[in-house]
């Protein structure tokens, strides 16, 4: 079997295989390199986990699913959902990914742990006012919380778990 056929063993956190962490650590480099702020793991309004929302200066969002392996990729029918939160979707995958198995409706990262390299640009489907206010809340909050759990993670645990 071929690195990408079969998924590596779940990360410490419970959500993702060493490989997903790895593709998520330079896609979130290499998004901070074009101008956006990121948050990794980002629960939408549908319930849904977004891998990265990336958030430029001038608002716009990007959501990347990542994808560690084909197996992971063929699982995964929520991604179409994801267009519905953001202005571009974008997937990223490692070097040596088949890439032709990925929709060519979306756009494409390749990434390491070290940096990544937009291949293919997303379209863009522009959110409404109101939708891209919420995400943005959103993504406020959730990075402030875990911002302060970072300084005070007993006092936080207890007031979010």
């Amino acid at each position: 079997m071929t690195e990408h056929t079969t998924c590596a063993v779940l990360s410490s956190d419970g959500r993702q295989s060493a490989a997903a962490a790895a593709i998520a650590r330079g896609t979130q480099r290499l998004l901070l390199n074009l101008g956006f702020a990121t948050v990794p793991e980002l629960t939408l309004a549908n319930g849904r986990r977004a891998d990265v929302v990336a958030l430029s200066d001038k608002g716009e969002i990007w959501i990347v699913e990542i994808k560690s392996c084909v197996a992971d990729f063929r699982a995964d029918g929520k991604w179409p959902e994801y267009e519905a939160f953001s202005d571009r979707l974008l997937f990223a995958v490692a070097p040596g990914f088949p890439i032709e198995i990925l929709p060519q409706t979306t756009g494409l990262i390749i990434a390491d742990a070290y940096g990544g390299e937009v291949l293919r640009e997303a379209p863009s489907t522009p959110l409404a006012a109101a939708r891209r206010k919420a995400i943005i809340q959103r993504f406020a909050r959730a990075a402030a919380v875990r911002l302060q759990a970072s300084a005070d993670p007993d006092f936080v645990r207890e007031r979010v778990d």
